[in-house]
């Protein structure tokens, strides 16, 4: 029990220390959370698959932040559709009735969710980047104390120079 935790801890220490410097991996961390919280289930493990290869980022610490934040996922899709229906005056008119959900055609049902889908994801666009911005500023003094990230800062800098 003890030498698998042992064992758990170094390829996490490992993970972090992929040739990461604090503030790329406060930003990651920032971005997996962010993106964790996409109102529309079932995409933000792609997404962050997709951002973490395009900006080269730690993939282990993108995912493992998404997943740490999926059950705040579920709670948030309301508040993200509520605002999304507010920022674009939906109204009671666009709202989900349980009548339209049994006698409506289901193309009219496909629009209203579609609708009520594309004003939650801009809600959560407008409330993400902030969001992203200030975990990255709280995050990057927090993982300069971790040693291993202190390292990794230091050859970066090296190599830069």
């Amino acid at each position: 029990m003890k030498s698998s935790l042992n064992s758990m801890k170094s390829k996490a220490a490992g993970w972090l220390r992929q040739g990461i410097s604090p503030q790329r991996l406060a930003l990651t961390l920032s971005l997996g959370f962010a993106i964790g919280c996409i109102p529309i289930v079932g995409v933000t493990t792609l997404v962050c698959i997709g951002l973490a290869m395009a900006l080269r980022l730690n993939l282990p610490a993108i995912t493992a932040a998404n997943y740490a934040v999926m059950p705040l996922q579920v709670v948030l899709i309301l508040p993200f559709v509520r605002l999304g229906g507010w920022l674009f005056n939906l109204g009671s008119s666009h709202a989900v009735r349980t009548a339209s959900l049994i006698h409506g055609s289901p193309m009219a049902l496909v629009a209203q969710f579609g609708s009520l889908a594309g004003a939650a994801l801009v809600a959560w666009l407008l409330t993400a980047i902030p969001t992203i911005a200030i975990l990255t500023l709280i995050l990057t003094p927090l993982l300069r104390r971790v040693p291993a990230l202190h390292a990794a800062e230091s050859l970066e800098t090296e190599a830069a120079a």
